[in-house]
């Protein structure tokens, strides 16, 4: 993260490595990899696609993080692009099991429930889920990666609320730059008329 500048006109920024949303969204693309190594066609538009949508989540992340210094605007743009490929790729997951003809686990299915509670482990990383992805069958793996993106999703949609209500409420970088010119220009006329 980047310390505030003495202007006050660039807030920190960056610190995308501890935001949660990224932290799944990795786990997601590596989870994908996995997947998609197993069980899609390396040679395949889909196998590139998937993998691809899994990447753009959890670089769109970063990079609207990097980018929130100067541009709210471009954040929210951003990390709604990530949501976005991240409901590609449910999507693609829900069409493999159902191409399949392979069981969609509801969100009460006891499997299901306990791969939303790994989510909760302090130390959780694409370790956590490993042996669900590369060892399990396809319905296990499939599911695995359904459930964790159905978590990364929900974290990015609370985050996309939260942008939207500080843009509305401060405004972005435009708005703090005419503030910060505007006390400046008062400022210098202060000083003029004090001498």
């Amino acid at each position: 993260m980047t310390e505030k500048d003495s202007t006050g006109l660039i807030p920190p920024h960056g610190g995308y490595q501890e935001l949660q949303s990224f932290k799944m969204a990795e786990i997601v693309y590596d989870g994908t990899v996995a997947f998609c190594n197993r069980f899609i066609d390396r040679r395949s538009r889909t196998h590139d696609q998937m993998v691809q949508a899994a990447r753009s989540g959890k670089q769109n992340i970063a990079e609207g993080s990097m980018a929130s210094g100067t541009s709210k605007k471009t954040e929210l743009k951003l990390v709604g692009v990530a949501r976005a490929s991240l409901e590609e790729l449910l999507l693609d997951y829900k069409d493999f099991l159902r191409q399949r003809g392979l069981r969609l686990w509801l969100k009460d299915h006891p499997r299901a429930r306990s791969t939303r509670d790994l989510c909760y482990r302090k130390d959780r990383s694409y370790l956590t889920y490993r042996t669900y992805i590369e060892n399990a069958p396809p319905e296990v793996a499939a599911n695995t990666m359904v459930c964790v993106l159905h978590q990364t999703n929900f974290l990015l949609d609370q985050q996309l609320r939260n942008l939207e209500k500080d843009f509305v409420e401060e405004g972005g970088f435009t708005e703090r730059l005419y503030r910060v010119r505007s006390e400046a220009r008062l400022n210098r006329g202060g000083r003029r008329g004090g001498q």
